[in-house]
């Protein structure tokens, strides 16, 4: 190929990029114009109508307190537990608890409690009020109860946030579930009945024949262990008494009433042992003398500063809608010429 012909190529390539450029920027400029136009008239179109649309605000604003003012006050609160029958075996430095390979999740202890959600869902009240044992006029005041997952972000066994929307991935090895801990969150109109509810269900909790078992067990093997714990202390400590005379009859006197070690005390191996060994026995004195029952309430239900269907709650709703209707009547009134003459046209 000539040179000439390639050279020309090249400015024909290089114009025709200019050009695109130029094109575009004329593009985004005609679009900035035209939404700065736009914004300009809708700018102006709200200020020449502030009346009736002040007056839509306004009526969003009285809807919502009338809605308040007649409908009945629901409050939400939660309630975190501790769920002991994890089987839980001793860690690695004999001390923190670790969950072993055959324990059991809060998975099924979450499946049990949603069922009182059912109960609130269906309106099967009779059943709901004998599950947790109280009154049908008090359960008519539970609007919802529902249990949820707590996750530990980057696994360090401190609790972080509650899963409520349940959408956490249980494949992430980093950010995981609690395996010994949940939260129940319930709606009621009365927050003076939570105590009542909280009682209700533990009492639920409690009355599950299955939970039972696997606490006795718990609490059965607890002194088990105990007691060999306690049986292996001491023998530890015999052994320890052994090897300090054994050590002391081995030292050889020398001039200067100085002693010679024929071999090197190992004693001092033992304490280790024998401190790994209470640590293992306090952590589970604790277990079975703080968690004796099936659950154990970490936090409690607070009572509500404020009630969740406020004002606000409607407003959030009420007040833009109002708004948008109004903008959209002021439109149609606005062009209702050009309308007539296209509904005519056509």
């Amino acid at each position: 190929m000539p040179e000439n012909t390639t050279n020309k190529n090249i400015r024909d390539d290089g114009i025709d990029l200019l050009d695109l450029f130029r094109r575009m920027g004329r593009t985004l400029s005609c679009w900035g114009k035209t939404l700065g136009r736009a914004f300009l008239i809708a700018t102006v179109f709200l200020i020449k109508r502030w009346l009736p649309l002040g007056l839509s605000i306004a009526l969003g604003i009285g809807v919502s307190f009338l809605l308040k003012t007649t409908s009945r006050s629901s409050y939400t609160s939660d309630l975190t537990l501790r769920n002991n029958n994890v089987e839980l075996v001793l860690g690695k430095n004999n001390v923190d608890l670790e969950l072993s390979r055959n324990t059991m999740s809060n998975a099924d202890m979450i499946s049990y409690l949603n069922r009182l959600k059912t109960y609130c869902e269906e309106g099967n009240l009779t059943t709901l009020a004998n599950s947790i044992s109280i009154s049908e006029q008090q359960v008519k005041n539970i609007l919802n109860i529902s249990a949820f997952w707590i996750i530990d972000k980057g696994d360090d066994k401190i609790p972080d946030y509650v899963d409520y929307n349940d959408n956490h991935n249980i494949y992430d090895t980093v950010n995981v579930r609690m395996q010994d801990r949940l939260d129940i969150r319930v709606k009621i109109n009365s927050p003076q009945e939570l105590t009542v509810v909280r009682n209700g269900i533990i009492s639920f909790i409690n009355s599950d024949s299955l939970f039972q078992q696997r606490n006795r067990v718990r609490l059965r093997q607890n002194n088990e262990l105990l007691k060999r714990l306690d049986n292996d202390i001491l023998q530890l400590d015999s052994l320890q008494k052994v090897k300090y005379f054994e050590e002391t009859r081995n030292r050889i006197p020398q001039n200067g009433g100085q002693f010679v070690f024929l071999q090197e005390q190992k004693t001092q191996l033992i304490y280790g042992d024998i401190y790994s060994l209470y640590s293992r026995k306090q952590t589970l004195e604790s277990e079975r003398e703080l968690y004796k029952g099936i659950v154990t309430v970490l936090s409690d239900f607070s009572l509500p500063s404020k009630r969740d269907n406020g004002a606000l709650f409607y407003g959030k709703f009420f007040i833009p809608l109002f708004f948008c209707i109004t903008v959209l009547i002021l439109i149609l009134v606005a062009n209702r010429k050009k309308l007539e003459e296209v509904y005519k046209k056509y």
